[in-house]
């Protein structure tokens, strides 16, 4: 690897650096003090995870330029999500992975058995070449020694992944950089949080679940009102409907047969155009927003995770072991929008909220090559020039868009879908191509260089036959090449956003899909949404390799979440 890459590792109250011009432990504020003198552009830091290696420095305050997270290259490198220490250094190593040390099962007799009850306490490789266990688990690492050690196979596993990805692809050793960013954008965001208007968010749990509630007593009495909302529009026996669970699906379907409702089942889209037949449907769509408030997002969850500082936190990863999207906890990626309100930036400071437009069919675009497809993305709405080039309405277009990258052929949408084939020719055959790998339990790569493994969804079919989870198998991989590659960009868009307006004193606290929300000081708030849009325009130029292909995003600047468009 070049002279400034340095691996970094934490363990046990040490620190250690190593490269091949630094050697380097002490205690873990030594080190972490070391890092933030020697922390320079021009210096990309090595650690087996973002959560083993970055958290010491992003607890510290310590802003990090550039780093290589060898757990991402490994899910970027070789698929899936399980990326411990032992599975990253078997990769590079070529080992089978099916020989992997299991953790201890407890058995009496395990320690007598292990190949490492006869391995020297100070050697790392096995005999068979895989890494020890108790090193893998961290619980090795105790002396400045090993600690030393641990970080300089970090560096060397780090230098074979950089091999295999420039084998992989292109773009692949880019995408590992990016990757390695969004994993540590994941330690600040779950550091930092979410900022919250705790009283807005105490009302407005309050108009959907009711007051708190001091016994359980007071809770069923709260529950039974709600219920009520629902259950005095059911016909016949009043005593009968007081005792349908509305939590049971069955007992729902029951209750709406009573009214003339028959449905296959309770689901929001197959209720929804029963919203004017019978006002109970109404009342069970009300009632459902409100009980999940009340359930997930109530008082409890109000209490567990909005901090003193008023800050919504919870952990944070960049990669969701599929396609390649981030994912987070405790409601950050799941928050109702009744609730969206309470996210309030904080005194002198704004959001600046952008979401990437059509994010997927302009992927579709770059990945694709299609001249045709990339000449529509320069259209601030995609679906015009392809509505047009097919001679049907905009909504038409848009649904057989939608349906060719999602894999939907029934309906209008498989009519639709065969204009698209004249139109599109190469963009929907790049689709049906993936679509093929999949249905042969195949592999393949996303245009970034992350593997899709379809032969390890387990995706079952309606019926399920085989055929019916090869299928399955074949719309994953459809989908996951365009969500992947558009997870891809978004990562790599946000590391330059955190990049760009750092010296704002901005600050990124969510990560939603293909929308950020950056926390931001309301002197700077216009100059942040112009580097947020610029940054866009820089990171799809860098990730596509030209300017064929027009991304865009609509960037606001606003005190509450619930205050975006759309």
């Amino acid at each position: 690897m070049s002279p400034e890459h340095v691996a970094v590792a934490f363990g046990h109250g040490l620190g250690a650096l190593w490269a091949p011009h630094v050697s380097l432990t002490g205690s873990e504020a030594e080190v972490v003090a070391h890092i933030r003198r020697l922390e320079t552009a021009g210096t990309r830091w090595v650690w087996w995870s973002a959560a083993e290696g970055a958290r010491p420095l992003v607890a510290a305050g310590v802003a990090l330029a550039r780093c290589w997270d060898i757990a991402e290259a490994h899910r970027l490198a070789y698929g899936g999500w399980l990326a411990d220490a032992g599975r990253c250094w078997s990769a590079v190593r070529g080992l089978d992975e099916t020989t992997l040390p299991g953790a201890p099962t407890g058995d009496l007799f395990e320690v007598a058995a292990t190949t490492d009850a006869a391995l020297p306490e100070d050697e790392l490789v096995r005999p068979d070449g895989h890494l020890r266990p108790d090193a893998v688990r961290g619980d090795w690492q105790r002396t400045p020694g090993r600690l030393l050690r641990w970080a300089r196979t970090a560096y060397d596993v780090a230098e074979l992944q950089r091999s295999a990805l420039n084998e992989a692809g292109p773009r692949a050793v880019t995408t590992a950089h990016s990757e390695s960013a969004a994993a540590l954008l994941c330690e600040e965001l779950a550091r930092d949080g979410l900022p919250i208007d705790r009283v807005c968010a105490e009302q407005l749990i309050a108009q959907a679940a009711g007051p708190r509630t001091r016994s359980e007593g007071e809770a069923a009495e709260v529950r039974r009102d709600r219920d009520q909302a629902v259950l005095r529009h059911a016909a016949g026996n009043a005593a009968a409907a007081a005792a349908v669970d509305l939590r049971n699906p069955a007992q729902v379907r029951q209750l709406l047969a009573g009214v003339g409702i028959v449905v296959p089942n309770t689901r929001k889209w197959v209720l929804e155009p029963y919203r004017e037949t019978h006002p109970i449907v109404d009342a069970l769509l009300l009632w459902r927003k409100a009980e999940r408030i009340a359930t997930t997002y109530g008082y409890s969850w109000l209490d567990s995770h909005v901090g003193p500082d008023d800050r919504l936190r919870g952990g944070w990863t960049a990669c969701d072991g599929g396609a390649g999207r981030m994912t987070a906890q405790n409601g950050l990626h799941n928050l109702p929008a009744a609730l969206r309100p309470a996210v309030a930036a904080q005194p002198d400071h704004v959001f600046v909220r952008a979401d990437l437009g059509q994010i997927e069919p302009r992927v579709l675009a770059v990945v694709s090559g299609d001249p045709r497809f990339a000449a529509a993305t320069q259209a601030d709405d995609l679906y015009a020039p392809v509505a047009a080039a097919l001679g049907v309405e905009r909504p038409v277009a848009k649904v057989a868009v939608l349906a060719a990258m999602y894999g939907q052929r029934s309906g209008a949408a498989g009519e639709a879908l065969k204009g698209l084939e004249r139109a599109y020719p190469v963009a929907m055959g790049f689709l049906d191509r993936a679509y093929a790998v999949g249905l042969a339990r195949g592999s393949l790569r996303t245009f970034g260089g992350r593997l899709i493994r379809s032969g390890s969804v387990l995706a079952e079919g309606d019926d399920g036959t085989l055929a019916a989870r090869d299928a399955a198998r074949g719309r994953f991989v459809r989908n996951a090449v365009i969500q992947g590659a558009a997870a891809e960009l978004f990562k790599a868009w946000a590391a330059t956003v955190r990049a760009m307006t750092a010296d704002l004193g901005a600050q990124i606290v969510l990560c939603l899909h293909d929308e950020l929300l950056v926390h931001a000081p309301v002197e700077h708030a216009e100059e942040v949404r112009t580097r947020v849009v610029s940054s866009l325009e820089d990171s799809a130029r860098r990730w596509s390799g030209s300017s064929a292909v027009r991304f865009v995003a609509d960037a606001s600047i606003i005190s509450r979440w619930s205050d975006a468009k759309g």
